[in-house]
């Protein structure tokens, strides 16, 4: 078992297998408190550092506990808002330079194998330093190939990894041991593997099975997504299509009030899952006698567990709201893709 660090470590998503496959996070950094004391319930026995890495004093503390625990390993997945597609796509924003903190700690910490996980517009993206834009690629590998790291890179996609949902991710698989390579892709697991065999529920509706119940929807909204079939958008209706009060046509992108699909892994599980009105959140339904379709909501709790690739069991605390819990599973590194990223992680011999 090789101890390790999870830095801007959300609620710990990414982790949620790392044991099985002999990684032990034992120390860890995340911004947000709340967050934090997610993790803090999930990981008791990991030390949670909740704070700003740009502190010094922060910083040099997660180095401490670093060295302290004989670390050897690391994950780090940056805030990524500032490069994302649904962001300003703002060089100069300062969560860009998150990634800095994160070359800076490897260089200070030398980990023997590394994660890297953000959003695939690293790849292209520059960022100012010192005052200079500088491409992010270019930098992490100026900055580690002279120190004898392997880097390895590419955009991936969960779906291939285990994960019944498409979430394109730009991976870097970083190593003083070897060449760190992808595993093999796997069968894709669709829509109908993974909730299939969850009842069907209405607005409003719950059922007997822990975290699935349907959250409350507008009248109007369930009226549209019962005429929507799977796989389909409600502005493609000729008659129930999303209006405003006075009968006005709503304008919008074809990717919101739609259906995802039965047999595709899901559409990327955003922040924004709880509403019918953001993208490819509502479930996918079944054609009833009348020709209307079920399951006119947005995914259970439940259902968007199981497209992220947690277990059925996994272990919520009490205080969290539904939105909390939604935006943050929304946020997270699905475990199943980042478990499967450590079945070629380089051994040293005799380890």
């Amino acid at each position: 078992m090789v101890n390790g660090i999870s830095l801007f470590a959300n609620v710990g998503l990414g982790e949620t297998y790392f044991s099985d496959k002999g990684v032990n996070i034992c120390v860890s950094n995340e911004l947000i408190e709340k967050r934090a004391k997610f993790y803090s319930h999930l990981y008791p026995e990991a030390e949670m550092v909740c704070g700003d890495i740009t502190n010094p004093e922060i910083f040099n503390h997660l180095i401490d506990l670093y060295n302290e625990n004989d670390c050897d390993f690391l994950m780090a997945t940056p805030p990524c808002q500032g490069m994302s597609v649904a962001g300003k796509m703002d060089e100069n924003d300062p969560r860009n330079s998150l990634i800095i903190y994160t070359i800076e700690f490897i260089k200070k910490t030398l980990p023997s194998n590394i994660i890297i996980e953000n959003v695939p517009q690293i790849l292209r993206f520059s960022i100012n330093i010192g005052g200079k834009s500088v491409k992010i690629l270019d930098y992490i590998l100026r900055e580690l190939r002279p120190l004898g790291y392997f880097v390895n890179y590419a955009v991936a996609d969960a779906a291939d990894y285990g994960t019944p949902q498409t979430r394109k991710r730009a991976i870097f698989l970083i190593s003083n041991i070897k060449q760190w390579n992808f595993p093999k892709k796997m069968k894709k697991i669709t829509v109908r593997d993974a909730i299939g065999d969850l009842p069907t529920l209405e607005s409003g509706e719950k059922s007997d099975i822990p975290l699935h119940y349907a959250k409350k929807h507008a009248d109007r909204h369930v009226l549209w997504m019962k005429h929507t079939p799977t796989g389909e958008t409600a502005f493609n209706n000729d008659k129930y299509y999303p209006q405003k009060e006075d009968g006005t046509r709503i304008k919008g992108y074809n990717t919101t009030y739609k259906r995802i699909e039965w047999d595709k892994p899901a559409p990327t599980v955003t922040m924004c899952n709880g509403a019918v009105s953001s993208q490819n959140n509502v479930h996918p339904g079944r054609k009833l006698e009348d020709g209307t379709y079920s399951d006119a909501r947005v995914l259970s709790i439940l259902e968007i567990i199981r497209l992220s690739g947690l277990p059925d069991d996994w272990d919520i605390p009490d205080w969290a709201t539904d939105n909390f819990i939604r935006q943050v599973i929304g946020e997270g590194f699905p475990p199943k893709f980042s478990e499967k990223l450590l079945e070629t992680m380089p051994q040293r011999s005799g380890s």
